[in-house]
C-alpha cells in the first residue's frame, strides 16, 4: 500500500514535527499545488488511498457519538499526521459531515518548518491530492489582499504537510467544495480571528489542524490530552495560551475557540488517540483529537449576534468610563485625548442600546462592579453611568480614592439581550448551561442576581457556579435543584483595558 516499509512509515510519523522532508522542486506546476506527502503521509495511489479511508471511517462509524439536537456544525479539530498513526482519530469526521455539506472550507493549519508571522495564504489555484484537484475559493485571494495579516508563502506552500493530509478525508465526505487555506504562526491572534470570521457565512465549515501533545511517554501523554481536550470543550482560551506542548496548532485552536466563545458554539468530543494506540511504541508518543463545535441555526450566526464591537471600538468604551472616573475625581485629562474620545464617540455603534456592565480590579482583585441586564439609552451614556456607579456605589466597596484610580484596570461587558432557558430540573438545568460562554440569571421571586460569563473562570463547575449565584441573590446554595428558579442566559463581549 505504501511507498515505504512500515517500519520506515512509523519512525518517520512520531518525528514529524521535527524533521523538515520536502521536495526542493515540482510542488508547483501550472499554479497547482502538488500533493507533497503523498507517499508519505498517506498513500500515493488513488485507489490505495480510497481503500484506506474507507477502511478507517468504517472503524470510526463503531463510535457513538451524542450530537446536539438542532444544532449545525460550524467548525472541526482533525489532526495531520500520517494516516497509520492519526488516520482513525481524523476519519471520525465521518459522524458530523456529509456529501455537498459545506460549499467552502477554511482550513487553518499551523507552521511547522517555515517560521513567519500571522498567516500564509497560498496564491496557487488549487491543491492536487491522488482523489484530485481542490481549488482555492475567491474569498481566498480577497482575504490575502484585504489584511497586512496574511500573505503568500512559497516555501510554505513546499513543505508544510498541515493542510494537505486533511484534504482527502474532506474529498472523500464532502466531495464538492472549495478551500481558503491558511498556515498560521505566532501572531495577532484576535486580529487573526476577526478577519477569518469576515468570510463565514452558512455554506462555510472551519477546520483546524493540529496533533495535541508531542513526544511524551504515554501515560503523561494522556493525562496531558485529556486536561487540553477539557479546556478546549470548556473553551478556556486563557490556559490554552499559556500552556506548552499542548498542542502544535493552538493558535488555530484559539482561532475556533475565540470564535465559539463569540457565538455560543457547542464543542463535542468526537474521538481521542496517540501514537502508542496506533503506530508505534509508548516510550514517546504524539495525541490526536477530532472536536466538532456545534452553533444554533444553520445560518450566518453574525446576523444573529446583533452587533458586534470591534477591539477598537471596545478599547474606546473603555477609554470613556477612565475619562469619567478621572473627571469626577478631578484628575488631569490631556484634552487632546479627550477631544479624540469625543469624536470616536460619534460613531453610530455608540448610540446603540445594550446591557452594560463596568468592572473595576486592583491586583486582579475586584474593586466594584455594577451594571444593567438592558438598556433604554445609548451604550456611551450607561458606560458613563455604571462607571461612577461600580466606583462609588457598589454596596460592596468603599468608595475610590483619587490615589487608587492608577492601579484601577478596567473592564467593560457588552451583553446581548437575556433569554429564558427552560429546563426540567436540576440536573438537565447543568447540563444545558454552556461554562465560559453563558451569563445567567436566577430569580425566585423577589430575589435575583447575575453572574457575567467571566465568573466561569473563577467557578468552572456549573453546580458550584449556581450554588454561589443563589447565595448571591439571598437564596439557599441549593435552591437551584430544589426551587425551580426562573433561569435566564446571555452571552458578553467584554474588553479589558489595553496597557
Amino acid at each position: 500500500m505504501f511507498d515505504i516499509n512500515l517500519n520506515s512509515i512509523i519512525k518517520f510519523f512520531l518525528v514529524l514535527c521535527m524533521l523538515s522532508l520536502f521536495r526542493t522542486g515540482g510542488a508547483l506546476a501550472d499554479d497547482i499545488r502538488e500533493a507533497v506527502f503523498a507517499g508519505r503521509f498517506y498513500p500515493s495511489s488513488q485507489s490505495d488511498l480510497l481503500k484506506n479511508i474507507d477502511s478507517l471511517t468504517s472503524r470510526a462509524k463503531k463510535t457513538q457519538v451524542k450530537i446536539p439536537s438542532g444544532k449545525y456544525l460550524k467548525a472541526l479539530i482533525l489532526p495531520h499526521a500520517g494516516y497509520p498513526c492519526s488516520g482513525l482519530t481524523a476519519a471520525h469526521a465521518s459522524l458530523v459531515l456529509s456529501e455537498k455539506q459545506f460549499k467552502k472550507v477554511i482550513l487553518l493549519g499551523p507552521d511547522h518548518r517555515v517560521g513567519f508571522i500571522n498567516g500564509a495564504i497560498s496564491d496557487v489555484a488549487g491543491y492536487q491530492t491522488p482523489l484530485g484537484k481542490v481549488f482555492l475559493h475567491n474569498d481566498a485571494a480577497k482575504l490575502r489582499n484585504r489584511s497586512e495579516l496574511f500573505h503568500a508563502n512559497k516555501a510554505s506552500d513546499l513543505s508544510e504537510h498541515s493542510l494537505e493530509v486533511l484534504l482527502p478525508f474532506l474529498q472523500y465526505y464532502l466531495k464538492e467544495f472549495k478551500i481558503i487555506p491558511i498556515v498560521i504562526s505566532q501572531g495577532n491572534i484576535d486580529g487573526l480571528t476577526r478577519e477569518i470570521d469576515m468570510f463565514r457565512d452558512q455554506n462555510t465549515l472551519l477546520v483546524a489542524s493540529t496533533d495535541l501533545s508531542h513526544f511524551l511517554q504515554y501515560a503523561e501523554a494522556v493525562e496531558k490530552d485529556k486536561k487540553t481536550i477539557q479546556m478546549i470543550l470548556n473553551l478556556d482560551a486563557d490556559n490554552l495560551l499559556k500552556g506548552y506542548n499542548y498542542a502544535c496548532g493552538k493558535v488555530p485552536i484559539l482561532v475556533l475557540v475565540s470564535l465559539a466563545r463569540q457565538y455560543g458554539w457547542q464543542p463535542v468530543l468526537l474521538h481521542y488517540s496517540n501514537s502508542g494506540d496506533t503506530c508505534g511504541g509508548r516510550s514517546q508518543v504524539v495525541g490526536y483529537t477530532a472536536i466538532a463545535f456545534y452553533g444554533d441555526k444553520f445560518m450566518d450566526d453574525k446576523k444573529n449576534a446583533g452587533h458586534r464591537f470591534t477591539d477598537k471600538q471596545g478599547q474606546v468604551l473603555v477609554r470613556l468610563a477612565r475619562h469619567t472616573l478621572m473627571k469626577k475625581l478631578n484628575k488631569k485629562i490631556d484634552p487632546v485625548e479627550s477631544k479624540a474620545l469625543e469624536e470616536a464617540l460619534k460613531e453610530d455603534c455608540f448610540q446603540e442600546h445594550f446591557g452594560t456592565f463596568v468592572t473595576l480590579k486592583i491586583n486582579d482583585q475586584l474593586r466594584g462592579c455594577i451594571g444593567n441586564i438592558t438598556a433604554s439609552e445609548p451604550v456611551k451614556e450607561v458606560v458613563r453611568r455604571n462607571a461612577v456607579s461600580a466606583a462609588f456605589r457598589d454596596p460592596r466597596f468603599s468608595p475610590l480614592r483619587a490615589e487608587e484610580l492608577e492601579n484601577v484596570d478596567i473592564e467593560v461587558s457588552i451583553l446581548t439581550p437575556p433569554e429564558p432557558l427552560e429546563y426540567t430540573d436540576g440536573d438537565d438545568l447543568v447540563s444545558k448551561l454552556r461554562v465560559n460562554i453563558d451569563g445567567v440569571i436566577i430569580r425566585k421571586g423577589f430575589a435575583n442576581a447575575t453572574f457575567l460569563p467571566q465568573v466561569w473562570k473563577q467557578v468552572p463547575k456549573p453546580e458550584e457556579f449556581l450554588g454561589h449565584l443563589c447565595m448571591k441573590a439571598g437564596m439557599s446554595a441549593d435552591a437551584w435543584r430544589n426551587d425551580k428558579p426562573e433561569v435566564k442566559i446571555y452571552q458578553v463581549q467584554y474588553f479589558d483595558e489595553e496597557k
